[in-house]
């Protein structure tokens, strides 16, 4: 076990150390500065795009065998909204300090880009599988795109195998039962900690009763197929999020006078300044860089950008244009990590327990529970319980995004039958979760999670050239109003089917808007 723990930790130290999240930044640098720092230069069109047609095109369905591109946002959502945006920003602002929180939304920052250039090349990339549904994730940019050069086609499978490896040993752990054991332990200490109902096969029965609950609640919803998963997220995901961030927002206000200060101690304390013994002030390098890695890995934790999971989603979009989807991608992070770990990051700075002005942590602080101090003190026990809820609630989506993340995998691994096969083990380990104790599971699970990058940034970095191209063939396109042939899909038949259906789009969008008649005439 102790060789285990040891090999572990070396390869953790790998994945998500400084040659981890450099590759991860400086991945996400790239795309930012190869598209024209898009979320900046394109700001207006993303959100008119995103946001702006929530309630409207968005929810339109033009293809029998997909999902809307607001109903695709919200499944990918399920796995991106989890746990980290709760225990995870407070553990970063612990080990960090409150500096840590500037470098998440620096992570954030390249993380949209990074997420848009996964959904590009995953809907340029997709394909229909032997059910008639879409395809597509990194396995498929890595086979056809890297893997599309003479020279490295053994290398692009290679590593589109290593990334589905990866992927399905990392759902059953922090995408499942890492899950699982985070609302047992949550929801059992906080309203059956004074319940005393014994054991049943040496477990005890109110965490067996929690993981048998869950896992039927898990198994409706998954053993309904993608749709039931889409539809529950579709219903789920927006409520969740509003009122979490409303809860957030009462805290925040009832501290009104301290947010100037909040953000002043982000801003000041980024670079590492912290007190040090004796209460003398010092910077060193050490402090620098551990506020930096707290930041930016507790900011892919939450939104999962430049691992690859969520593209697996977006790619079941019915949007015809890859940029389409992309911009979701712009909206996920931003909408995750800028909103709702920011939500909570001012919570936290707002409890007492962390010094802004040194950013050191008081003495018997648990970043564990930290934010449930932090809503208990402002608003009492309904406090402490929204908290809790909350948590489940995250941690629930996320084991249902991550259902799916393992099933694609396994489809493209082994097909469609053993994605069936895949689901019901899957449900099955959810009562595991809910009784094991230790936490080797989850830091083995932690650590499969750091290799899926690994893939997937070369995948990208790779095809940097072809997201430049599919970038601005929108842009010239949708954006400048040149009449130029659009990239669509790598596949001729597809890219023909594509442009049927978007010149049909087009066409249907002028008669609604009565540039034209039906009959041809303005």
């Amino acid at each position: 076990m102790e060789t285990v723990i040891k090999i572990n930790d070396a390869v953790n130290s790998f994945a998500w150390g400084t040659f981890g999240l450099a590759l991860l930044l400086g991945t996400g640098l790239i795309c930012t500065v190869i598209t024209g720092f898009f979320p900046i230069t394109h700001l207006r069109h993303w959100w008119k795009n995103t946001f702006g047609i929530v309630n409207g095109e968005g929810r339109i369905i033009n293809d029998a065998g997909a999902l809307s591109r607001f109903r695709a946002f919200c499944t990918a959502l399920c796995a991106t909204v989890g746990t980290g945006n709760i225990a995870g920003v407070s553990t970063a602002i612990c080990l960090g300090g409150p500096g840590a929180i500037f470098w998440m939304w620096v992570a954030a920052f390249f993380g949209m880009m990074l997420k848009y250039s996964e959904n590009v090349l995953g809907m340029y990339y997709r394909r229909r599988n032997s059910e008639g549904a879409w395809s597509g994730g990194p396995m498929y940019y890595l086979q056809d795109g890297l893997g599309g050069h003479p020279h490295t086609r053994g290398l692009g499978r290679f590593l589109g195998v290593l990334f589905c490896i990866f992927t399905v040993l990392a759902s059953f752990g922090i995408g499942n039962m890492g899950q699982i054991n985070k609302i047992t332990i949550n929801f059992g200490s906080t309203f059956f900690s004074d319940a005393d109902v014994g054991t049943l096969f040496g477990y005890s029965r109110i965490n067996l009763g929690i993981g048998l609950i869950l896992m039927l609640a898990v198994g409706f919803i998954i053993l309904g197929g993608f749709r039931r998963l889409a539809a529950v997220s579709e219903r789920l995901i927006p409520i969740m999020c509003a009122v979490y961030i409303f809860g957030c927002l009462i805290v925040i206000l009832l501290h009104v006078k301290a947010i100037p200060e909040m953000f002043a101690s982000i801003f000041r304390l980024a670079l590492g300044t912290k007190a040090l013994g004796g209460g003398a002030a010092g910077v060193s390098v050490q402090l620098m860089l551990n506020t930096v890695k707290n930041g930016c890995k507790r900011g892919v934790f939450s939104n999962e950008a430049g691992l690859g999971s969520s593209v697996m989603v977006h790619s079941n979009s019915c949007a015809r244009e890859p940029v389409q989807q992309g911009l979701w991608g712009i909206a996920e992070v931003f909408l995750d990590t800028i909103v709702i770990c920011t939500m909570t990051a001012l919570v936290v700075l707002s409890s007492g327990a962390i010094d802004l002005k040194t950013g050191l942590v008081a003495e018997g602080t648990n970043d564990a529970t930290l934010v449930t101090t932090a809503f208990g003190a402002t608003l009492g026990k309904p406090g402490e319980w929204f908290v809790v809820l909350a948590i489940t609630l995250f941690a629930f989506t996320t084991v249902m995004g991550w259902s799916y993340y393992g099933a694609k995998v396994t489809e493209y691994l082994f097909g469609v039958t053993m994605a069936k096969i895949y689901r019901i083990i899957f449900i099955g380990l959810i009562v595991f979760g809910a009784i094991m104790e230790s936490n080797l599971a989850w830091d083995i699970s932690d650590t499969f999670n750091g290799l899926m990058m690994i893939p997937n940034l070369i995948g990208l970095l790779a095809q940097a050239p072809l997201i430049v191209r599919l970038t601005r063939n929108y842009v010239n396109r949708r954006i400048k109003g040149r009449d130029i042939k659009p990239l669509l899909s790598f596949d001729p038949d597809i890219q023909r089917e594509a442009e049927k259906a978007l010149a049909k789009e087009v066409r249907q969008r002028q008669i609604t808007e009565g540039g034209i008649q039906s009959d041809g005439s303005r």
